[in-house]
C-alpha cells in the first residue's frame, strides 16, 4: 500500500455483515482508513472490531456521515473513555 497524505476522519456505518460477523456489526460506525488500491477493487479500509484495520467488500458500508463536531466537543471526557470509536470521534475533533 503507497503512503497516504494525512486527512480528516472519515466514518462509515456497516449495513452489512455477511461473512464477517465477529468483526463488524450492523448498524454500527467504523472509522475508514485511505486505501486507493482498496477502493479500485471496490474494497474499502476499515478499522473493526479487533481494533485493525482490513479490507471489507465497500458495498457493506453507507459513507458520506456527517458528525456534528460541536457537540462532540462538548462532551466531558469521561464520556468517551471507554469506547474506541467515540474516543476517535473525540480525538479528530481535537479535544
Amino acid at each position: 500500500m503507497k503512503p497516504q497524505k494525512k486527512s480528516a476522519f472519515r466514518f462509515a456505518v456497516c449495513i452489512d455483515n455477511h461473512g464477517y460477523p465477529a468483526s463488524l456489526e450492523r448498524r454500527k460506525l467504523y472509522q475508514v482508513l485511505p486505501d486507493s488500491e482498496a477502493k479500485a477493487h471496490g474494497q474499502m479500509r476499515i478499522i473493526d472490531e479487533s481494533g485493525e484495520d482490513y479490507l471489507y467488500p465497500a458495498a457493506y458500508f453507507i459513507t458520506g456521515i456527517r458528525l456534528p463536531w460541536k457537540q462532540v466537543r462538548e462532551k466531558p471526557r469521561h464520556l468517551f473513555s471507554h469506547d474506541a470509536v467515540l474516543r476517535s470521534l473525540r480525538k479528530a475533533a481535537g479535544v
